[in-house]
């Protein structure tokens, strides 16, 4: 409960704070000691990087073949467009809160394989906190609802919604006894389905309301986006966007929802998305599609926000700093590739923020 007082705290309470007590700067020689360190590989393979601080852009560099023009697939970061849909569907009057039934929405695929009626019971909250009831985790191989498996199903929706509930042996630990009343458990096809849920709620294709509700209003045009075999968007990750239109999905959240006087998303969605949901780890916890820890300068912590994907991609949002941060690379099932986007960051981010 304290982590999650300071959490709360700090992100709420300076998230519009200026730079003149914690600032973060990009001193002469920084780039080119950048772009040494990624041309050496010592981060692995990096595409991009981008650096804005109050909307200005400090830093901004292509590498192994990228330029300002290049969609990078992020893999998962953009799972989290789900939740920002979601947001979007709820205030437009098409969702009755995340406490909605989520199989509700797919009465037309019923019966469901291995029927138990806490199927009924899981909510939208639950499918955007990865903590369903469902037996799906892509951290085991072992797992009924490994994403591999589901790639092979030509109906990802269903495959989802025919999964068994899941159990809790000794070695694990139940949601009674969980921080926040949820366990944690990676989960693509959950993800995924919560975008499936946007779409049929509001009764479009989820690229045209995406289109509509986010992109166009950030500006983003040019969207290429895979779909699965019966022609539903790919909900599951690897949208591909530029990087500024990755930065620009950031500042959203960072601004509360705002972008240039607009709000695209109610502040209060923001708000309840970054707050910690459920827990990872003890260094992390998850909010709506949304990864939360916390870095430290001198000795105090401040809260991060951030998406991240396979190969070590990383939309990262800075509330206390007022800054975003993109890392794209193509390092995709590598081991230590998101320990060297961390390391990055820590390097030539946290490394330059003066208190």
């Amino acid at each position: 409960m304290k982590r999650l007082f300071l959490f709360l705290t700090t992100l709420f309470s300076h998230i519009t704070a200026h730079a003149a007590d914690a600032t973060l700067q990009w001193p002469s020689g920084t780039s080119t000691r950048l772009e040494a360190a990624i041309a050496s590989g010592q981060y692995q393979t990096v595409t991009s990087v981008l650096v804005r601080h109050n909307g200005e852009t400090l830093y901004e560099g292509y590498f192994n073949g990228a330029d300002p023009s290049t969609k990078h697939n992020t893999r998962s970061v953009t799972k989290t467009i789900n939740a920002m849909l979601i947001g979007a569907a709820i205030s437009d009057g098409k969702i009755d809160g995340v406490q909605a039934s989520a199989t509700a929405y797919f009465r037309n695929k019923k019966p469901f394989a291995n029927p138990d009626k806490r199927k009924s019971e899981i909510t939208i909250e639950d499918l955007l906190t990865m903590s369903s009831s469902l037996e799906c985790d892509d951290w085991n191989r072992f797992s009924r609802g490994n994403e591999e498996r589901m790639y092979l199903i030509e109906d990802m929706a269903k495959f989802y919604l025919d999964l068994p509930v899941r159990g809790f042996p000794a070695w694990s630990t139940p949601p009674a006894q969980s921080p926040y009343g949820r366990s944690f458990s990676y989960c693509t096809a959950g993800a995924n389905l919560a975008g499936q849920i946007a779409a049929r709620a509001v009764g479009k294709d989820l690229e045209t309301y995406a289109q509509e509700r986010l992109f166009t209003p950030l500006g983003l045009a040019d969207i290429k986006w895979p779909r699965t075999g019966n022609g539903d968007v790919m909900a599951t990750g690897g949208l591909e966007l530029t990087s500024d239109a990755l930065a620009r999905l950031g500042e959203l959240y960072l601004n509360k929802g705002n972008w240039h006087g607009a709000q695209i998303l109610p502040e209060q969605w923001v708000a309840q998305s970054l707050q910690p949901r459920a827990q990872i780890d003890d260094d992390t916890e998850y909010g709506y599609l949304w990864w939360l820890e916390e870095y430290k300068v001198d000795g105090v912590s401040h809260p991060v926000a951030f998406m991240s994907g396979n190969g070590g991609n990383r939309v990262i949002v800075m509330p206390d700093h007022e800054a975003v941060i993109v890392i794209t690379k193509t390092d995709y099932g590598t081991r230590g590739m998101h320990d060297a986007a961390q390391a990055l960051f820590d390097d030539f981010i946290v490394s330059n923020i003066r208190e």
